[in-house]
């Protein structure tokens, strides 16, 4: 993804921050949004997915869909929630089978870079790192579309 802007940078340093930058992201999201986490395996991608489908209010316990690829969810609007991950896939062209209504859903694709690009038109790319020594992470959102400055709709972040 390219972006003219900086990415917004922030440091996590427990699980319980992770879930609540998720929870403040998914209280932002509307039908046609999608986000792609990245990171190593143990970077928080799926607590951070949990805590965005909390604040997209959907419904259900939120785990990580390596087997089944896609779990879809409903949400207090209506609004699909689709959680994918794309570790299993072999092309992008494998999300088409999925058959998901990008537009009419809110859809957070985990390893979703070289997935994600050009599926929706307000995208967040947020890519984690793993401090394996501190257990610090570090995300950074970059956003295109309606999300061109994350800062705008995350607010302040600590």
């Amino acid at each position: 993804m390219s972006s003219d802007n900086a990415a917004l940078v922030i440091e996590i340093a427990t699980e319980h921050q992770m879930h609540e930058i998720g929870v403040r992201l998914g209280s932002a999201l509307i039908a046609g949004d999608l986000l792609s986490l990245n990171g190593p395996l143990g970077a928080g991608k799926t607590t951070l997915t949990r805590g965005i489908g909390e604040g997209a209010g959907a419904q259900g316990n939120i785990s990580s869909p390596t087997f089944l690829i896609a779990r879809t969810h409903a949400t207090e609007s209506g609004t699909p929630f689709h959680h994918i991950d794309a570790y299993r896939l072999s092309s992008p062209a494998e999300l088409d089978d999925l058959d998901i209504d990008y537009a009419g859903s809110i859809c957070v694709i985990e390893w979703g870079s070289g997935y994600a690009e050009g599926l929706a038109e307000s995208m967040l790319e947020i890519n984690i790192e793993r401090d394996l020594q501190t257990d610090l992470r570090t995300i950074s959102i970059l956003g295109t579309g309606r999300f061109t400055d994350p800062r705008d709709f995350l607010g302040e972040t600590k």
